[in-house]
């Protein structure tokens, strides 16, 4: 019984969650599920971006008991990517998002574990920096342009107390944004179909201050 009672006060017991706000850092590694360009003879190419690492800050607010809201910054490295039957094109690139997320924590605020769901929307701007136009035949270029997308976030994750103010945390997103044809330049007679999805698991480190 002691050992359970222990164990129930390290899971649940009043921690540092009394505190309101909290600022973080991350890092992890994320994946593109690209879109496809269809050519006039009905072949597709995929368009997307390369697995590359994600660093990124964050912003915290525990509002509400079971409620809280975070202001995001990632950076993501990728490359702008064509790639058909075995030939590829890339060039070098990066892509910014900012967002805002509601939380909706599974366990009260003073818990030490907090598992949560995540959902918000913001902007996300991707950026081919090279300066070399990369043609596939028939499908498209890729080209040294940037374009700014409205993007959605929806993901979740767990944070776990560490003292009194630190808090380890794994989060999973997945950022939705509507292909950014600027950078791809389809041929007339291509079509794009599909949004990206940027799948990106973190691990971060939050400091919490402002209790009530």
């Amino acid at each position: 019984m002691r050992f359970l009672g222990s164990l129930l006060l390290f899971a649940f017991g009043p921690y540092c969650f009394a505190q309101n706000w909290a600022v973080g850092v991350a890092g992890g590694y994320g994946v593109y599920h690209d879109a496809t360009i269809q050519n006039a003879a009905g072949a597709s190419a995929d368009a997307g971006f390369g697995s590359r690492f994600a660093v990124g800050a964050v912003l915290t607010e525990d509002m509400y008991e079971h409620i809280g809201g975070e202001l995001r910054y990632t950076y993501r490295d990728g490359d702008p990517e064509l790639s058909f039957n075995g030939s590829q094109v890339n060039m070098d690139g990066v892509a910014h998002a900012v967002h805002y997320d509601f939380l909706f924590y599974g366990t009260p605020r003073r818990s030490r574990i907090r598992p949560f769901a995540a959902v918000g929307a913001g902007i996300k701007r991707y950026e081919a920096t090279s300066r070399i136009a990369q043609p596939l035949d028939s499908f498209g270029t890729l080209s040294h342009a940037h374009q700014v997308e409205g993007m959605v976030s929806a993901g979740g994750g767990v944070k776990v107390a560490l003292g009194d103010r630190w808090v380890l945390r794994v989060d999973f997103r997945d950022y939705m944004t509507p292909f950014p044809e600027r950078l791809f330049r389809p041929v007339v007679t291509s079509s794009v179909h599909g949004w990206l999805h940027d799948f990106v698991p973190t691990l971060g480190v939050d400091w919490t201050f402002g209790g009530r």
